[in-house]
């Protein structure tokens, strides 16, 4: 079976002199039109949609062509974006909500919490052969599922400051009532059931507000990872896909050999796991799934790859995974890369870091020290690369 693969990515909206978060995605959706791009709940951030695709090179070319495209349309319009989990530089407002009857109806539902939903993630569907398929894998897959989230770790700054967290969007987002880890289910139909329950309490309206870490699809055949931070490096998108996707391949694997989820209901760990993923990244501790203790976290990541090889061998994967996997490990998390230069320069230098990883170009050797005051999103380096290939750049941070 060819387990296919897509993505959608979730971009902030910035202004491109000040760096600051501005509630102007309309203008950019207007430039941009609506096919491969929609609105998201809060007028400061735009979704992406790629196509479907069989290899990890179709997804990366599909990623890298969607940010150039939006990053020139932003710049006509004095914008920039960044896809990480938050931005630096945000105000929290309830009047900055997309006219949108559903988005209106949240607003008014959750009100500060929806306020503060200045954040951004990227999420990664793959194929599965039928609905139960996709439930009955959501427990096998679970417990891997907060070693991807270390990897995406993108947002410790929140309105200024440094939060202490590698992934702060993770800590905001769990604030939803539905958000977290998800249950087990013996097929579709319980799964279904409890949805219908949840709908029927009145604390959310329809299935898209089940925002636990990985989900069915409602309107496709695919399992959807839902746990990370929007990534300011393509590169990172694809190596999660990758893993996902060797993730949901082995999950159907066991499910064929009836080997079935083999939860004891308890997933106090998963919790505390994933807390821990956001807090450390991959700068500090992870909890290995196998033995539920603390462990590093590059050690956590090569168990994880040598024991989903089969499955990355199965798509053709495990190379490019493998090559990918060590870029990560050597740049450090995308919270790391950017607190490295914040320290080295100043807050707006990070800003374009992440601006110019978002576009897909990387500075060169302490490019941000040199600039007393960046103009965030004005620069176009000529490095910026059309291959996946795990290439660092001389001087790249990190």
């Amino acid at each position: 079976m060819t387990v296919r693969i897509g993505a959608e990515e979730e971009f902030h909206v910035l202004d491109a002199e000040s760096g600051r978060l501005v509630p102007r995605a309309g203008r950019l959706l207007e430039r941009l039109g609506t096919t491969g791009f929609s609105s998201e709940l809060q007028q400061s951030a735009v979704e992406s949609n790629s196509e479907v695709h069989d290899t990890l090179d179709g997804l990366y070319a599909d990623l890298s062509g969607t940010r150039r495209r939006l990053a020139a349309a932003a710049a006509q319009e004095g914008l920039a974006v960044v896809a990480a989990g938050t931005v630096p530089l945000a105000r929290v407002t309830p009047r900055d909500v997309t006219a949108d009857p559903r988005f209106k109806r949240m607003a008014d539902e959750y009100r500060r919490v929806a306020d503060e939903q200045l954040i951004c993630s990227a999420q990664v569907h793959a194929d599965v052969p039928d609905r139960d398929t996709a439930v009955r894998a959501m427990c096998l897959v679970s417990p891997w599922l907060p070693p991807l989230l270390a990897l995406s770790a993108s947002s410790p700054y929140w309105l200024g400051s440094d939060t202490g967290y590698a992934s702060w969007r993770t800590m905001l987002w769990q604030r939803w009532p539905t958000a977290g880890p998800a249950g087990c289910y013996r097929d579709a139909a319980e799964y279904d059931a409890a949805v219908a329950e949840l709908i029927g309490s009145g604390v959310i309206s329809d299935s898209g507000m089940l925002y636990q870490d990985v989900r069915p699809s409602a309107h496709q055949r695919t399992l959807e990872l839902r746990i990370g931070d929007a990534c300011p490096r393509a590169e990172t998108v694809v190596l999660i896909a990758g893993l996902f996707r060797a993730l949901v391949r082995d999950a159907c694997h066991r499910l064929e050999r009836g080997a079935g989820p083999r939860c004891d209901g308890h997933h106090e760990w998963l919790r505390a796991a994933g807390w821990r993923a956001a807090r450390s990244g991959l700068e500090g501790p992870l909890v290995d799934p196998w033995t539920r203790r603390a462990a590093p976290a590059h050690l956590v990541l090569r168990r994880m790859l040598h024991r989903l090889r089969p499955a990355l061998e199965a798509s053709g994967d495990f190379a490019t995974v493998r090559d990918l996997l060590d870029e990560a490990l050597a740049a450090g998390s995308a919270a790391d890369r950017l607190r490295r230069t914040v320290r080295e320069a100043d807050l707006p230098a990070g800003i374009d870091l992440l601006v110019t990883e978002t576009r897909g170009d990387r500075l060169p050797a302490r490019a941000a020290a040199r600039r007393p005051r960046p103009q965030v999103a004005t620069t176009h380096h000529a490095n910026g690369r059309s291959r996946l290939h795990p290439v660092t750049a001389p001087g790249t941070p990190g």
